[in-house]
């Protein structure tokens, strides 16, 4: 256990850069669906800051992320004693994976021109890692359940 506290350090570090990208990939897909008409030149550069975000800095943060949580975990599985918080942490973390996975298949779409849908969407899309951030801090921090 003499190690924890810096597992945990580390974590909160990875995730961290994980939501960064969370937060900010919506906002490259709204440039790239409102200002497409402003030519390739434009939606290539967003493709490019698309695709270093996802691969340079959102993959490796989620990764981390989930190792170093799992470590945490594992070193102490008493954490499944102390109540409902870990429970809902754990699902609104599982549904931040789905949500992580959700951007990919959108980024995909887009670069395939394919993506139908529009930069309102995005706006409101770009809420829901708000919302699971607010969810997850409330149970780790107030454990009210």
């Amino acid at each position: 256990m003499a190690y924890y506290n810096w597992i945990l350090a580390f974590h909160v570090m990875s995730v961290i850069s994980w939501m960064a990208m969370l937060f900010y990939m919506p906002r490259l897909f709204i440039y790239h669906v409102e200002h497409a008409k402003n030519g390739p030149a434009f939606t290539d550069v967003i493709k490019i800051q698309e695709e270093k975000l996802w691969r340079i800095i959102g993959n490796p943060a989620l990764f981390a992320s989930l190792i170093s949580g799992l470590i945490m975990i594992g070193l102490n599985p008493e954490l499944f004693q102390s109540g409902m918080w870990l429970y809902v942490k754990l699902a609104a973390a599982a549904v931040m994976l789905g949500y992580h996975h959700s951007l990919g298949v959108l980024r995909k779409k887009l670069w395939a021109d394919k993506c139908t849908k529009s930069g309102k969407f995005f706006r409101f899309y770009n809420e829901v890692p708000t919302i699971l951030m607010i969810i997850i801090v409330i149970m780790v921090v107030v454990k009210p359940f």
